[in-house]
């Protein structure tokens, strides 16, 4: 029986060296030791023990307390080595020479647990079956016995284990022991964490270093793989050497900008001067005057009559009749050429407040802006802006000068001014 013993611990330390499914955990146990109702069930019979109900009452359950190495064997399958120290207050039923009992029983032993799920599970019910050894007697008489059982373990993050554990153990000398129940709740802590399974990376690839086309750039990073061209391009092809790749060039024979799709800058109207430089593309005119049509000195005369001729009634922006004749020159001339527009700035004196005048000026520009409106010019094409007293062009102290400064200015261009 010794050498069996012998064999099935140091198989069990063994299987502990070489496991590796499981992080090692080591815990601690309460536990209720029963010595005599298996005798009981022997003598009588189980109806009568559970009957008289003593199976389960606190005098007859020995006290202890474990410490308990875990390691994982696979998925299934635990094993462990437990230390019992056990408050033996209680007789060993059947037994003579009780006088020689020690107080305290030590017993070790080693098991293996059997679960039915994987060891991620978080409750995990198991089978139980292992060898142990313990000594009850003064004369350090040993028992071997083999606890067979159920349990139940409580998997907490892999970090931490709970288990509910019932064996009937089994005695091999039931001179030194009789059969016996062990109930056990313990608590365990991971030593460590789950090997996981190494994956190998995958092969690498052997790469084929094709060209067809010859130009330095290998077909799996030519982004023209059948015709030559250049690496700075991704092996595509650039005639006209403006950077930009034919397949994208709408001017591959031409050098142009990206921002045209490869073409040179455009001149819309062909007046010799690219649109990004003419504030008229779509209207032939000259360099000296930013690209737009040169307006003639007799049609400004006419835009300067105009204005001078425009009258408010006294500090309001209603215009007056006298005005209308010379607004309907000006509605004339740009009926005359559409590409024409007008710029309306009011201005005052400084007679009154200045925050006033402004008011005063802004309103007077919207006034001649809605008369020529009225008259059937697309708003599109007028500005009106009023600038107050802020930029007189007499003395304000003379009543000449104050009469200049109230004026109303009206600029023809091809397009649309700044405010002055």
């Amino acid at each position: 029986m010794r050498r069996i013993l012998l064999l099935f611990v140091l198989t069990t330390l063994t299987i502990l060296g070489f496991a590796q499914k499981k992080p090692s955990a080591i815990g601690f146990s309460f536990n209720l030791v029963d010595f005599q109702t298996p005798t009981d069930i022997k003598n009588t019979s189980l109806h009568d023990v559970l009957k008289s109900g003593d199976w389960h009452k606190g005098a007859r359950l020995d006290p202890s307390f474990s410490l308990v190495y875990w390691k994982g064997l696979t998925n299934h399958l635990d094993v462990s080595a437990r230390y019992n120290g056990i408050f033996g207050s209680n007789t060993l039923s059947g037994l003579t020479n009780k006088s020689d009992l020690q107080e305290y029983y030590n017993e070790l032993e080693a098991a293996l647990h059997a679960r039915a799920l994987k060891s991620t599970a978080v409750v995990n019910p198991f089978l139980t079956a292992g060898l142990g050894v313990g000594n009850y007697w003064k004369n350090f008489g040993l028992a071997p016995y083999a606890p067979l059982g159920v349990g139940l373990e409580v998997n907490i993050a892999s970090e931490a284990f709970i288990h509910i554990l019932a064996n009937y153990r089994l005695s091999f000398d039931n001179k030194k022991l009789p059969n016996n129940l062990f109930y056990s709740l313990g608590v365990s802590q991971s030593l460590g964490k789950p090997k996981e399974k190494v994956i190998p990376p995958p092969p690498i690839p052997v790469v084929v270093n094709i060209d067809k086309d010859n130009d330095g750039v290998v077909d799996s990073i030519d982004a023209c793989p059948d015709v030559a061209g250049i690496a700075s391009l991704k092996g595509c092809p650039d005639k006209d050497g403006d950077g930009i790749a034919d397949k994208e060039d709408k001017c591959p024979d031409v050098p142009g900008l990206a921002r045209y799709q490869g073409c040179p800058i455009p001149d819309s109207d062909k007046d010799g001067i690219n649109d990004e430089e003419d504030k008229c593309p779509n209207l032939a005119g000259v360099k000296e005057n930013q690209g737009c049509p040169i307006i003639k000195e007799e049609i400004k005369k006419k835009i300067e009559l105009a204005a001078k001729n425009i009258y408010f009634a006294t500090g309001s922006a209603k215009l007056l009749a006298k005005s209308y004749k010379g607004l309907n020159e000006v509605v004339k001339i740009l009926n005359e050429d559409p590409g024409m527009k007008l710029a309306i700035d009011g201005h005052t004196d400084n007679t009154g407040k200045a925050d006033k005048n402004q008011i005063l000026s802004e309103n007077r520009a919207a006034a001649v802006k809605a008369y020529l409106v009225s008259k059937g010019i697309d708003e599109s094409r007028l500005t009106a802006v009023g600038h107050g007293q802020d930029q007189p062009i007499a003395d304000n102290k003379t009543a000449a000068g104050r009469a200049k400064n109230r004026r109303v200015e009206m600029t023809l261009n091809y397009w649309i001014t700044e405010t002055k």
